[in-house]
């Protein structure tokens, strides 16, 4: 069982942030493309050699699937869906996002990744 519990999740699409209620009153942020590239799935996180996930800037969640009453399946707008983000790992999301952040940042710049999408969004005709 859970040692965290979360009481109450709010996706807010425009911004592409999930809010996170707990069980003790704190809430608390995270981007969709933070929990995209830290994904607790296996396509992601492998066996002990996590993929480096690249061109997420603009990822949101498209879905929230309860599993029971310790986690959650994220379905993100690029197709991905199979991590289960469970209240002690959103917890620890929440506790270390700017380390995790940094992280990633760091792996990013080192493997010449980009957050920017593959494909621009905002396309405009004259």
């Amino acid at each position: 069982m859970s040692s965290h519990t979360v009481s109450n999740l709010k996706l807010k699409r425009k911004s592409r942030l999930l809010e996170i209620t707990f069980g003790d009153g704190s809430v608390h942020q995270l981007t969709c493309e933070f929990l995209r590239v830290n994904s607790p799935s296996a396509e992601v996180q492998g066996h002990g050699n996590p993929k480096l996930v690249t061109h997420k800037r603009n990822v949101n969640i498209k879905a929230i699937e309860p599993v029971g009453n310790y986690a959650v399946k994220l379905v993100f707008d690029d197709g991905h869906d199979s991590g289960l983000f469970s209240w002690d790992l959103l917890h620890d999301f929440c506790e270390n996002q700017q380390a995790y952040w940094e992280q990633y940042l760091a792996r990013l710049r080192a493997e010449k990744g980009s957050r920017e999408p593959l494909i621009a969004m905002n396309i405009s005709y004259s």
